[in-house]
C-alpha cells in the first residue's frame, strides 16, 4: 500500500530540517509552482479575476494595437501570436477575433506549465501548441507576445537591511507556531544593490526580479532577432524602489503569504524600470509604462464600450462596470500599468501617448 504524498508545506519542511533556511525567491518558486499546477485559479469560483476575464475588451484591444504595429510594419509573414502565462486562454481568443479583422491569422504559440490550465486553453484554441519555456518558442517568424500579469508571479530575491549590513531574507519553520516565516538570512550581500540601498533605514527590504530580468532580456533577444512586438501589463512600478511588495490572494481576498504554501496565489509588484532595460540593453525600442487606463482610452476602449451597449442594450450597465473596473484609477486604470517594446525596424505602438 503506497504512502499518502506529502503536502507542499511537508516538503518545505523537510527541507528546511535538511539544509536549514531557503530563500525567498525558492520558496516562492515551489509555492507558485504547485499552485498554478493543481488546480484554475480564475473567476468568481477561483482566487483572482484577470483583465481579460472582465470583458472581451481588453483582449480585442491588446490585439488590435499588435495588429496595427504589423500593419504598419509592412505585413511580415509567418507572424506568431506569443502569450505567456495565458490563463484560460481568453484574452488570446479575444486578441486573435480581433486580428482577424485586419486580416492577421498568426501561429498560436503559448507558454505555459500548468496542465489543467493548458487543458482549458486547448479547449478553446484546439490549434494551439503549448511550451514549458520560451526556450523552445520557433525560431522563425515575427513575434507578437503579450504577457499579462506574467512577471508578477515569478519568483524574487529579497534582501533586507539589518543595521549597516544587507542580507537576504529567508523562510524559516517555527516549530512551535506551526507555521513558515520570514526572517534575515545570515549571509551578508556585498554586491548586486541598486543606489537606492544606501540611504535606506534599518529593516527596509530591496527586490530584485533576477527570474524575470532573465525572461525579460531572452524574450528582447528574440525579437531583436526574429522581428516583432511584445505588450507587457501587470501592476507594478517604476523602479528601483524599497519595500516588501509579496503578496498572496486567496478566493478574491489578501491572505497570509507564508501560512499555506501553494494554496494560494503569489505575486510581488513588477518593476518596470528593470523590464524596459533588459529591453533596451537588447536593441528594442521601449514605449511606457503608462497606466493601463489611459493605454486603454488611447485605444479607444470608450468607443468599443458605447458600440456594445448599443448592440446589446440589456448589457449596457455590465459593460459600463467593466469599462470603469479596467480604467479608472481607484480600479485597475492606474496600480496596472502598460509597456511595449518592438524591433527598431518595426513601427512605434498606439496607446503610450506621442
Amino acid at each position: 500500500m503506497s504512502a499518502e504524498p506529502l503536502s507542499l508545506a511537508e516538503r518545505l519542511s523537510r527541507q528546511i530540517a535538511a539544509g536549514g533556511p531557503i530563500s525567498v525567491a525558492h520558496y516562492m518558486a515551489e509555492a507558485n509552482q504547485h499552485y498554478y499546477a493543481t488546480r484554475d485559479p480564475l473567476g468568481a469560483d477561483g482566487d483572482f479575476t484577470t483583465a481579460p476575464e472582465i470583458s472581451q475588451m481588453f483582449g480585442e484591444l491588446v490585439g488590435l494595437c499588435l495588429a496595427d504595429i504589423w500593419m504598419r510594419s509592412g505585413r511580415k509573414p509567418g507572424p506568431l501570436y506569443t502569450e505567456l502565462g495565458p490563463g484560460r486562454g481568453t484574452l488570446a481568443a479575444d486578441a486573435l477575433r480581433a486580428m482577424e479583422s485586419a486580416a492577421l491569422a498568426p501561429r498560436i504559440h503559448f507558454v505555459e506549465t500548468s496542465p489543467t490550465l493548458r487543458e482549458r486553453q486547448r479547449a478553446l484554441l484546439p490549434h494551439v501548441t503549448h511550451h514549458d519555456s520560451i526556450e523552445s518558442l520557433p525560431t522563425e517568424g515575427p513575434l507578437l507576445i503579450v504577457a499579462n500579469e506574467f512577471f508578477d508571479a515569478l519568483p524574487v530575491r529579497q534582501c533586507i537591511r539589518v543595521g549597516e549590513e544587507w542580507r537576504e531574507r529567508v523562510v524559516i519553520r517555527r516549530e512551535q507556531e506551526g507555521r513558515f516565516m520570514a526572517v534575515p538570512g545570515y549571509r551578508r550581500i556585498e554586491s548586486g544593490l541598486p543606489p537606492i540601498a544606501a540611504q535606506a533605514q534599518d529593516g527596509a527590504i530591496i527586490e530584485t526580479p533576477i527570474v524575470g530580468a532573465g525572461i525579460a532580456y531572452a524574450l528582447a533577444q528574440r525579437i531583436a532577432k526574429q522581428g516583432g512586438a511584445a505588450i507587457i501589463i501587470d501592476y507594478g512600478y517604476a523602479g528601483p524602489l524599497l519595500g516588501d511588495t509579496l503578496q498572496a490572494v486567496k478566493a478574491h481576498a489578501f491572505a497570509d503569504p507564508f501560512a499555506d504554501p501553494g494554496e494560494v496565489d503569489l505575486t510581488t509588484h513588477v518593476d518596470f524600470t528593470m523590464i524596459g532595460n533588459m529591453a533596451r540593453q537588447a536593441g528594442l525600442r521601449v514605449s511606457g509604462p503608462v497606466d493601463q487606463g489611459a493605454y486603454l482610452r488611447e485605444l479607444g476602449i470608450d468607443a468599443r464600450a458605447d458600440q456594445l451597449a448599443r448592440t446589446s442594450p440589456a448589457r449596457a450597465a455590465e459593460v459600463e462596470a467593466a469599462r470603469a473596473r479596467l480604467t479608472d484609477a481607484n480600479a485597475m486604470g492606474s496600480l496596472f500599468k502598460a509597456m511595449a517594446w518592438v524591433h527598431p525596424d518595426w513601427a512605434d505602438p498606439a496607446g503610450f501617448g506621442d
